[in-house]
């Protein structure tokens, strides 16, 4: 029997099943698309802290390589701007690139890895017991020890568990197109409201353009007729001119929402991405959080392989639900002062956000927040006050990076302390600057022990097996 089940090839699948696979499971992606890459993605921007997960894959600079532009300043709304240049990150920037291209280096990895991904194949019905997790397709079974949905908006894992998505509509009739433009735009990305009207226009980076309009006092619905003429209006009031608009590829419309499940795990089933929470597209942050997600969920379904206790899995809803709930906020904050309708809100909006965001503490915070480096997970009580935080990617002492040191999904001991066993899934490594502790990174990047001094064999064996599994 498969150790897992992953539903849905997007991003977030793909890294959670490369993961696993790399860690030695047993890994089934099951996708209901025909399993070629669609170039019609939503997605265009990648997050620091979503560089530096997969930084720790060795991915990070080829996908850097199909990048657009790296922006070290990221518009919010109007004028005001944040400064990503001074994210404590190896990457400070927002790197712009189609979703595509995640998707494709993803893919490759997760094949290389032995992944065996089904394509044209739409779970039905998913069924558990004490014993594992069943997913039912048209024709087919097939059973395993645990099942992640990582099958987006309309997810069928999510219908199959009963659970609520509970949220509401934020923008209804969006168009997108992707279209050719006569003339370039001034801004990688280039986003404006106006009274009404909404834009954004970004690059594929191959001569296409992904072209977002919205109009406030039309609200239609997603199959209603749509023609480039409607959007080029759009686009013009909102930005001032369409930049010669033409020979659209593809043209649809949508709506986007708010919405989060009160629950990513249900027994021995887990949502992840957009199965499991979904936001405005304002911040960029969608899919770096889904993948996020991945990166949190699979080394804990490694480790209860490996014979750690399953409780471990409930840590997952634990740090995860409230990094979803935040970038909820984050984006619906955004939004919602990118499209105020009175010019009075809009002018106030430019002086006291452009204040508020040049106040250091706060612009830290922001940036932290919308890169993800900002991010840190509850610590149990009496744990260290960096258990949790997110580990830099600090240099060691033999020249290479603590983010080399984690690939493969190793757990990375700080320290000159050797355990007993674990071997290929715990690495031992001296920092370039001795700190006086031994810290325990874990594969995902966070602090999951921090130890004064060097740890006593017997403290050392209850740690690493509680987070990394039996030796």
């Amino acid at each position: 029997m498969p150790d897992v089940i992953v539903v849905g090839a997007g991003p977030t699948g793909l890294l959670l099943a490369g993961d696993l696979a790399e860690a030695g499971a047993e890994v089934t992606l099951l996708e209901k698309r025909d399993g070629t890459v669609s170039n019609l993605s939503r997605a265009f921007a990648v997050h620091a802290r979503t560089l530096e997960v997969l930084d720790a894959r060795g991915l990070a600079e080829k996908l850097e390589e199909t990048g657009v532009n790296r922006l070290s300043e990221a518009r919010l709304f109007g004028r005001v701007t944040v400064n990503l240049g001074r994210l404590p990150s190896r990457f400070p920037y927002l790197l712009v690139t189609a979703q595509y291209n995640v998707e494709r280096v993803l893919r490759e990895r997760a094949v290389a890895a032995g992944v065996e991904i089904v394509p044209g194949t739409q779970v039905t019905a998913v069924r558990q017991d004490d014993d594992g997790v069943t997913a039912e397709t048209p024709g087919s079974v097939y059973r395993a020890a645990f099942l992640v949905g990582t099958d987006g908006f309309h997810s069928t894992v999510r219908t199959a568990l009963g659970l609520p998505f509970p949220g509401k509509s934020v923008l209804r009739s969006i168009m997108l197109a992707d279209v050719r433009l006569r003339e370039a735009p001034p801004e990688t990305l280039t986003v404006n409201g106006f009274g009404n009207e909404f834009a954004f226009i970004a690059p594929f980076g191959d001569g296409w353009w992904r072209v977002l309009a919205w109009d406030r006092l039309r609200s239609v619905p997603d199959d209603a007729p749509l023609d480039l003429e409607e959007i080029r209006a759009i686009t013009r009031r909102a930005l001032g001119t369409d930049f010669g608009m033409h020979d659209a590829r593809w043209m649809s419309r949508f709506h986007s929402d708010e919405r989060q499940a009160p629950q990513y795990r249900v027994g021995r089933v887990f949502l992840a991405g957009d199965a499991a929470h979904v936001h405005s597209p304002a911040g960029g942050m969608g899919m770096n959080t889904g993948l996020q997600d991945a990166a949190n969920l699979g080394w804990k379904l490694t480790a209860v392989r490996h014979g750690a206790s399953p409780a471990l899995l409930d840590t997952y809803q634990a740090e995860r639900h409230a990094v979803g709930e935040e970038v909820l906020r984050i984006s619906g904050t955004i939004i919602r002062m990118a499209m105020l309708r009175s010019p009075v809100l809009r002018a106030l909006r430019g002086l006291v956000g452009g204040a508020v965001v040049r106040v250091p503490p706060v612009h830290r915070t922001l940036i932290g927040r919308l890169s993800a480096v900002g991010f840190r997970y509850p610590a149990p009580g009496g744990e260290h006050k960096l258990v949790g935080t997110r580990m830099p990617d600090i240099p060691l002492a033999d020249g290479t990076r603590l983010y080399e040191a984690l690939r493969g999904g190793r757990f990375v001991l700080l320290g000159d302390t050797k355990p007993d066993g674990w071997t290929g899934r715990v690495h031992v490594a001296a920092p370039a600057e001795p700190a006086g502790t031994t810290v325990l990174v874990r594969p995902d990047g966070y602090v999951g022990k921090v130890f004064p001094g060097a740890p006593g064999p017997a403290e050392l064996h209850r740690t690493l097996t509680a987070l990394a599994g039996r030796p």
